[in-house]
């Protein structure tokens, strides 16, 4: 088992890593004993420090909900990582690419938590019942380590790969949604590219709620009302460009606009 001084010297690599855009070989390459709950912890001396510098906590994110991802990494459950404030990014802004390491995108939704939710005995009925309404999102998620040959523990310990994130600003209730069959388009440039629907996150976004909740709360944690949580995107990642313009556009919900810079500022 690592001791705490290889937790706090990962730490520090992934926090340089941001600051610095310098990405870092896999931490499962140099530590192979490594474990998802030494990832955790990593993880969460990371967000201390950001949280120290000024940022605030706002919600959560799922990742690995699809069962090709979990396939691929030789998982068989979801991981989670941190949102905060400094993530978010308003409808439609540039992006300026500079700011991020290897950046890809997903489309998928963002629910708003109504009320504080946490387990054990969370059902995919009781966090639909917790949750306010739901919103188109664009996830950017980025990698802190080199060529995005991550393993699980890898991605853990940088915060489920997060980067940034946009939402739209219409709000749905989840009740006047069917969330399996709820359908994404995604273009760039105009071009459709992909497309997906909620079924991929573990058959319903809103159980992905659940399973997070139920490992919060075995952990001491928990959602809280006012929360934004990423149930886990529904289609492939695709990779940011520079002068890139993806849409991603929600049957019910309406469409989010991402803008990257052309890298030349």
């Amino acid at each position: 088992m690592p001791d705490a001084a290889v937790i706090e010297r990962f730490a520090d690599e992934l926090t340089e890593a941001a600051e610095t855009r310098q990405p870092i070989e896999p931490l499962t390459d140099r530590s192979p004993d490594l474990r998802v709950e030494d990832a955790y912890a990593i993880q969460s001396r990371v967000i201390e420090r950001r949280i120290a510098a000024g940022a605030r906590m706002i919600g959560r994110k799922i990742g690995l909900t699809a069962k090709p991802m979990q396939e691929m990494l030789g998982v068989n459950e979801p991981d989670f990582g941190v949102l905060l404030d400094d993530m978010m990014v308003e409808d439609g802004d540039e992006i300026p690419l500079d700011g991020l390491l290897q950046p890809r995108i997903e489309a998928e939704l963002a629910f708003v938590m109504e009320r504080d939710l946490a387990g054990p005995g969370v059902t995919t009925a009781s966090a639909l019942a917790a949750i306010a309404g739901a919103l188109p999102a664009v996830e950017i998620v980025d990698s802190r380590v080199a060529d995005w040959k991550i393993k699980l523990v890898d991605t853990v310990a940088d915060n489920a790969s997060s980067g940034l994130l946009v939402l739209g600003g219409r709000m749905r209730k989840v009740e006047d949604l069917d969330l399996r069959l709820l359908g994404v388009v995604v273009s760039r440039k105009g071009e459709m590219i992909d497309s997906g629907a909620g079924a991929a996150a573990l058959g319903n976004p809103a159980r992905c709620v659940a399973w997070l909740a139920n490992k919060l709360g075995g952990l001491g944690s928990g959602l809280k009302a006012g929360d934004v949580v990423l149930p886990g995107a529904v289609h492939k990642m695709v990779p940011a460009t520079p002068g890139d313009v993806f849409r991603a556009e929600f049957a019910h919900l309406g469409a989010v606009t991402v803008r990257f810079s052309n890298g030349t500022e």
